[in-house]
């Protein structure tokens, strides 16, 4: 161990400590954030506005604070923008997040002084769990790569403004700083091929012992890797190579073609970051469920997206949550937001300590036809069917099929793009996603038993097209995901008429 290593491991056993004494009062702490939450709030215009005088108590704090999507907030965000003070949070933002809506276009998510520590901390914290709990630490006797978007920062009125990703890289402590690939010039480079490109050219050489990034986006990372130096795997270029740092996407779509690349097994550690907030981390490599971070400038609220989307407000605080439940999660947090929507959902794995699994966004489902079909149900149906028949696949979204006649059948089409194309039939494939899914989800198995809906459908996509329909959307790399599911066929006809479809066996 070297000596930086030796010290970053002293400290990380005290930052563990102190979590620990967080976790086992986890409601204790979530009732204390709430107190200073509105403690604070009352010097807003929010607060004033919505009567924090008078709130003592969650109950009552329910009764005068709605729930918020980035529309509930605009007007208020607006003002900020504008150069206003005091309206959400005391002061004024260090920064706003810009990031991309579905509904509402571009969002300015505000960052405060108080909310920083919220958003590297608790990436450090993830790193610090792993290090202390495992035990291991060569890693940091090494180089650390993260592929982010761009650091460079633009300025709206007084703000300076960029990707979550970008305004993190200006918060890297020094210690961690001289250990960071890629540098700042390559990381600007605003076209995602072009960057990822520079970046193999940088590190190929170098002792990477740690990577960080959105796993479509490192897959594509390491594939040009191994083209540039033609070595089998990347344990060749990077034998030391032993932490992948990821979030944003379920990691098990991408498990096994990952790790064909890197030529082993590898330690992940799974993070859900947000432009509002960081939510949960993976405390242990036992266990696949992220710890909710309850002492970190969030109070958490939860409600069912049945209820969410009805205007029904059965909103719940940590103390009533239940295991197996659909939640979506509400944020109220020192950036000013309040009974905040982030579009997520979860349900909970442990309620002691506190842990999580992301089940997919509330718009992103299919229900074209009553089924409700949600992330966590597809991604399992696929992870059985690949581990099944050791398939391995770059990426893959869902669409459905509505039937224009009584002679076509409606159902289901999942476009797969393979890494290595099936030595098998889809029809053997197809059964087994099949018989997953209607083992999951009840709606879709009476659908499909009444013959209300046919069985699904694979539709194999050549090597790049779910790239090209990201690059079409302006969307290719940094945070940007691919969406799984969609109750309209935008990516499918895309695919479609540009003839990345590989099989019209529909």
């Amino acid at each position: 161990m070297g000596v930086k290593a030796w010290f970053i491991t002293q400290f990380a056993k005290v930052v563990h400590s102190q979590m620990n004494t967080y976790i086992s009062n986890s409601v204790y702490c979530q009732d204390q954030v709430f107190r200073q939450l509105i403690e604070v709030g009352r010097g807003t215009s929010f607060g004033v506005d919505h009567h924090f005088d008078e709130i003592s108590t969650y109950e009552s704090y329910k009764r005068n604070v709605p729930i918020r999507d980035y529309e509930g907030m605009r007007l208020y965000i607006e003002r900020i923008l504008d150069g206003e003070p005091n309206v959400l949070w005391k002061g004024k933002p260090a920064f706003f997040a810009k990031t991309s809506g579905t509904t509402s276009g571009a969002k300015f998510i505000p960052i405060t002084k108080d909310s920083i520590p919220n958003h590297f901390g608790s990436a450090r914290n993830a790193v610090f769990s792993y290090l202390v709990k495992e035990g291991r630490s060569d890693f940091l006797d090494g180089k650390m790569i993260f592929l982010s978007g761009s650091p460079k920062l633009d300025t709206n009125g007084e703000f300076k403004v960029g990707r979550l990703s970008g305004i993190s890289n200006h918060l890297i402590p020094a210690w961690l700083r001289s250990n960071q690939l890629p540098t700042y010039s390559i990381n600007c480079i605003e076209d995602w091929e072009e960057k990822v490109a520079a970046i193999v050219d940088q590190t190929h050489q170098e002792d990477i012992r740690l990577i960080g990034g959105i796993p479509p986006w490192v897959q594509m990372y390491f594939e040009l890797l191994l083209q540039k130096t033609g070595k089998k795997n990347i344990v060749e270029v990077f034998p030391n190579l032993s932490v992948f740092v990821h979030g944003g996407v379920n990691y098990s779509p991408y498990k096994s073609t990952i790790e064909q690349l890197i030529g082993k097994e590898i330690t992940t550690i799974e993070t859900f970051p947000a432009s509002e907030g960081f939510i949960a981390y993976q405390d242990l490599q036992s266990d696949d469920g992220l710890l909710l971070n309850i002492n970190s400038g969030i109070f958490f609220e939860f409600i069912t997206p049945d209820d969410l989307l009805k205007g029904i407000d059965s909103r719940l605080t940590l103390k009533d949550v239940e295991l197996g439940v659909n939640y979506a999660i509400l944020i109220t947090s020192n950036a000013g937001l309040w009974s905040y929507n982030i579009g997520d959902t979860i349900e909970f794995v442990s309620l002691s300590p506190y842990r999580i699994r992301v089940t997919g966004r509330i718009k992103h489902f299919i229900s074209a036809f009553g089924e409700h079909i949600i992330a966590k149900e597809v991604e399992s149906a696929l992870l059985k069917a690949t581990q099944h028949f050791k398939l391995l696949i770059n990426e893959f979204t869902v669409a459905p099929y509505v039937a224009s006649n009584t002679s076509e059948a409606s159902r289901h089409e999942w476009f797969i793009e393979w890494k290595v194309k099936p030595t098998i039939s889809l029809t053997q494939i197809e059964q087994v996603i099949e018989a997953s899914l209607m083992e999951q989800n009840s709606y879709y198995k009476d659908l499909i038993e009444g013959a209300i809906l046919k069985p699904l459908k694979i539709v194999s996509i050549r090597e790049g097209g779910m790239r090209a329909f990201m690059r079409s959307n302006g969307k290719l790399g940094g945070q940007n995901k691919m969406i799984r599911l969609s109750n309209d066929r935008k990516i499918a006809d895309f695919l479609i008429q540009n003839a990345w479809v590989e099989t019209t066996e529909l």
